[in-house]
């Protein structure tokens, strides 16, 4: 017994530790007390961040503000610091992103002791937010990711909260709505998650709309983004640099892109692309099977990687909700993704070294600023595609969302005696219904 105990000691407080270690030199550095090389990526916290949180205050949302690219319930997010008015703006902010943090790292390390379950989330979450260092804070993305993972984690015992959170990240910054991709759609726990997520988003949108004007300015801003020199597509102007392409690049809506010829061509490539990605997880919720236990984090984490690949931008901290979603695949013991996670992990890490370490490189198409593109997006591209075979073969048979057997009542939208149905008995075989008959009197 004492030896189990000191066990399950040194199961939390080793990553316990280590999260503390990295968390520590993730803050010097977004304090400045250590700083890295390039830019200084807490400016989109001390400056545009505390300029929208002004604006918020006064009543409405930044719609003058073509950087303004986010749902309504991001202003939540801006606004948070005012929970400590003792510290400045940006002390707060970092303040509670490390709290945020340390609730996702609990919840992984809650995750990894449930049946069915393994610790290993929590590693790679504690390796991932390290891996991309200051933009890790310096963001709110963070935020968004700790509903996602809640999210996941509540949709097999708790699916009316796991909908509200969808719905709420959702409207925090779009891409946890991808959540839903793997839900499934029959039986009483379904029908409990789509509808808590219909209710909460239609809820707090009316809200925010009835709130403050602007409310919904972010679709314009985000419909009209160029290509970011961090995307997939980005890496034919950098090469076509070289090669006298008299394109330039200049910060737009918020970023920095390439303006030049080709550049619309090259935006219609990339929605092409997503609209083939949806296109496949269409054909894969018609084909698949029964859903299994790891079947809601395994498709919401294959969608999230197929359309931040295929994204116009792939910002830096894009890679967070990759980190995020791949941890919680991790944790599920069924779940068929780790190779993908692992390729996940090790884009992180070049994405460091791409942003903030050498992103002049990257600005001015300089070999290896063009050479950690190469690899950075040739890792998403990969995991994308092993995620997608992966997804594939995992579940067999009729679709997602049809009823399963009894064993799999930990599946969001299986049906369960719960649901006020019983399992049919089994066929009886030839010799038990002659004995049955006799003892009948037949």
């Amino acid at each position: 017994m004492t030896t189990i105990r000191t066990g399950a000691v040194r199961g939390v407080w080793l990553p316990v530790a280590a999260w503390a270690v990295t968390r520590a030199v993730v803050l010097l550095c977004v304090l400045r007390v250590l700083v890295l090389p390039g830019p200084d990526v807490t400016t989109d916290v001390s400056v545009i961040y505390q300029g929208w949180f002004d604006v918020l205050r006064s009543g409405t949302f930044p719609r003058a503000d073509v950087t303004w690219q986010y749902p309504p319930a991001a202003a939540l997010a801006i606004l948070s610091p005012a929970l400590l008015p003792f510290l400045d703006y940006a002390p707060a902010f970092f303040t509670l992103v490390l709290l945020t943090d340390a609730v996702v790292l609990a919840l992984f390390l809650r995750a990894g002791r449930r049946p069915g379950h393994r610790p290993a989330g929590a590693w790679v979450w504690i390796a991932g937010v390290a891996l991309l260092g200051p933009t890790a804070y310096a963001r709110y993305d963070l935020m968004v990711t700790a509903v996602a993972v809640a999210a996941l984690f509540a949709a097999v015992r708790r699916p009316r909260v796991a909908g509200a959170l969808i719905a709420l990240g959702a409207l925090l910054k779009v891409w946890p709505a991808l959540l839903l991709t793997g839900a499934a759609v029959r039986g009483r726990r379904a029908r409990a998650l789509w509808w808590s997520a219909a209710a909460t988003a239609a809820g707090l949108t009316l809200f925010f709309v009835a709130a403050a004007p602007g409310a919904l300015a972010f679709l314009t801003f985000q419909r009209d983004r160029g290509t970011e020199v961090e995307s997939l597509g980005a890496l034919v102007f950098h090469v076509a640099r070289h090669f006298g392409w008299p394109g330039r690049v200049l910060l737009n809506y918020g970023s920095l892109e390439f303006l030049g010829p080709g550049v619309a061509l090259a935006g219609t490539v990339a929605l092409t692309l997503s609209l083939v990605a949806a296109g496949w997880l269409f054909l894969w919720r018609v084909r698949a099977g029964t859903p299994g236990p790891a079947t809601l984090c395994e498709a919401a984490f294959t969608a999230t990687l197929l359309f931040t690949t295929t994204s116009r931008v792939i910002s830096p901290q894009y890679m967070l909700w990759l980190v995020g979603l791949a941890a919680v695949c991790v944790t599920v013991r069924g779940c068929r993704q780790t190779p993908a996670a692992v390729l996940v992990l090790l884009a992180t890490g070049v994405t460091l070294l791409e942003f903030p370490v050498r992103f002049a490189d990257v600005v001015s198409s300089a070999p290896t600023g063009i050479a950690l593109l190469v690899v950075r997006n040739g890792l998403l591209v990969a995991a994308s595609l092993l995620a997608c075979r992966r997804l594939w073969v995992s579940v067999r048979g009729g679709g997602p969302g049809e009823d399963v057997p009894a064993g799999g009542a930990g599946v969001v939208g299986a049906r369960t005696p719960a649901d006020g149905t019983a399992a049919a008995a089994p066929p009886l075989t030839a010799a038990a219904a002659a004995a049955r008959k006799r003892a009948n009197g037949g």
